[in-house]
């Protein structure tokens, strides 16, 4: 996964070297922070936009295929961390969760319309489910839309960057 990030960053050095020497820097961060807290594969790697500010989701397989997602800060700094439930049907999400998959899907296209392209279902590090779907809007932008699966209220919202790596299993539409 790191030399696919450098070969990336690489190509972004064209465009503006001190903003890839910055990103750079914080990847490497947030991949030792990563690393100290969790040994696995990196899988997938992806720059968002969160309230305005620049953050990169990391998603991180173990030896046993349970996924964990490290969101961190453009310092390097992690400020979340989820784990992904296989399925709606997983005794962790299954047992907490009150809305549908169907019902967090009209909520988060309601708001955000466009074409589903990944459903995922993660806990939150207190344990609460929750749904995180992606949508392609019309104009081709990709947004993460974060669904509380309790109450169905909208939790988070980001709009994707770019992205390296893709998971295997992933649940796309």
């Amino acid at each position: 996964m790191k030399k696919i990030i450098s070969i990336n960053l690489i190509i972004f050095a064209a465009v503006s070297p001190t903003l890839v020497s910055a990103t750079d820097q914080a990847i490497e961060k947030c991949i030792q922070a990563i690393k100290k807290e969790h040994q696995g594969e990196f899988v997938k790697l992806e720059a968002l936009e969160v309230k305005g500010k620049s953050v990169y989701e990391f998603e991180t397989r173990d030896v046993n295929g349970f996924e964990y997602e490290f969101m961190c800060d453009a310092t390097g700094k992690i400020i979340e961390r989820e784990t992904e439930s296989a399925s709606a049907d997983s005794r962790a999400f299954k047992n907490h969760a009150k809305i549908t998959e169907e019902d967090a899907i009209k909520i988060a296209l309601e708001s955000y319309p466009g074409r589903v392209e990944e459903l995922e279902y993660e806990l939150e590090s207190d344990g609460a489910p929750s749904y995180e779907i992606d949508i392609v809007g019309n104009n081709g932008v990709e947004t993460k839309v974060e669904i509380d699966a309790v109450t169905g209220k909208i939790i988070e919202v980001s709009t994707e960057k770019w992205e390296i790596g893709i998971e295997g299993d992933e649940s796309l539409y």
